[in-house]
């Protein structure tokens, strides 16, 4: 089941997330969530505060799902996937991959070359200068068997915030959005077109 929710302020949605997980059990559909998010800077459980450089307005939260410090705000797509990983027959690795080749489909869709690193979750663009730049993060959560959590994808957002953290833990690093190709789009206008690529991906048979 996919749900398309709007702009939700990140910690109810985060708590319903996992009231979802915590009540489901092995007959209950999955599902993916898409939304945005007010501006907010999440922690993971075992991010390091010194990637948060400046303590500005936003608010910051330390969660539950992997990771360092990223940046959610306006104008970029959050998808959450709630899936039973133990019915789909496949690990959180496999399923970071299959949730980066989702993003990756989905540029293929507007001639942009994308890619994943084994070493670095996510998904990387060139950006005009020819850089490597993130344009998609990834962080999950495992319970029982279960996911929760996922990706956000920049569409067409403010970035600025971003130069007040190390994004994901790593200085210096370079992020870009969907707008930056010329593409005109919004997390509302693409939102149907990314479930539907994460769908192909997780309903394929495990490798």
């Amino acid at each position: 089941m996919v749900r398309e929710l709007g702009l939700r302020p990140y910690e109810p949605t985060w708590h319903a997330m996992q009231a979802f997980t915590d009540a489901r059990d092995a007959s209950t559909p999955d599902e993916i969530w898409l939304l945005e998010h007010p501006p907010v800077f999440t922690l993971g459980q075992a991010g390091k505060p010194e990637h948060i450089l400046q303590r500005g307005d936003i608010p910051i939260v330390r969660i539950d799902r992997g990771g360092q410090v990223t940046y959610h705000g306006p104008g970029q797509l959050m998808a959450y996937t709630l899936l039973d990983l133990r019915r789909l027959g496949f690990g959180v690795r496999e399923l970071v991959r299959r949730l980066e080749n989702s993003v990756i489909a989905l540029l293929d869709d507007y001639d942009i070359a994308a890619y994943g690193k084994v070493d670095a979750p996510g998904v990387y663009v060139r950006d005009a200068d020819g850089e490597e730049a993130k344009i998609a993060a990834l962080g999950l959560r495992i319970r029982n068997g279960c996911c929760f959590h996922g990706l956000c994808f920049n569409v067409d957002m403010d970035l600025a915030p971003y130069s007040m953290i190390n994004p994901c833990g790593y200085q210096g690093l370079r992020v870009a959005q969907l707008r930056d190709f010329g593409v005109v789009e919004t997390p509302a206008t693409i939102a149907a077109r990314m479930a539907a690529k994460i769908l192909q991906q997780i309903n394929q048979l495990p490798a």
